[in-house]
């Protein structure tokens, strides 16, 4: 009997809304994948898979980053680090923010401890759409004393090219769309 992989498992279960949050946006629904035990283990196992061995702490993005994250952190024995919309941590914080279609935004995490300076970090998001989110938490990693060693995502919406805003960061997808 083969087991799906997760891109098969993904392909299955993604959920397309039309028009939403606005009109002629089609919002790529995640949800019936991480509700499914069996691919949202293929898709951790997957998004850790080639960074295996390379890095020490996860950090997800909100909000969906943190399921990823976290479900990562502990099938690899690591630690997590949540980065956060403007306002959510207690100070002190380090905050980057960046452009949006309609706007700006702001992420923050809290410093590095001395001891922690240099630590190996791979940032998990669900969706790479224009960069923008991941190229400010990338630059806010670095402020913090973090080694960025890449960037996994589930999807990438290839038409919108978020992989030019990330440099030469080693970016690993598990389904192009």
């Amino acid at each position: 009997m083969n087991t799906p992989s997760a891109t098969e498992l993904i392909e299955s279960l993604l959920g397309s809304v039309p028009d939403f949050p606005s009109p002629g946006i089609i919002f790529r629904d995640l949800t019936p994948v991480f509700a499914n035990a069996e691919a949202f283990r293929a898709v951790i196992d997957e998004l850790t898979r080639p960074f295996a061995g390379q890095f020490d702490i996860i950090a997800g993005v909100e909000a969906r980053g943190f399921l990823l994250a976290a479900g990562a952190a502990y099938a690899t024995g690591t630690g997590t680090l949540a980065v956060r919309k403007a306002g959510k941590l207690p100070p002190p914080v380090l905050a980057e923010s960046y452009s949006l279609e309609y706007g700006s935004a702001s992420l923050e995490i809290h410093p590095v401890p001395a001891v922690s300076k240099g630590q190996r970090l791979l940032i998990v998001d669900d969706v790479l759409a224009t960069g923008g989110t991941l190229a400010a938490t990338i630059r806010l990693a670095e402020r913090a004393g973090y080694d960025v060693i890449g960037i996994a995502v589930v999807l990438e919406l290839d038409e919108l090219a978020g992989r030019q805003a990330l440099g030469d960061q080693h970016v690993h997808r598990i389904l192009g769309l």
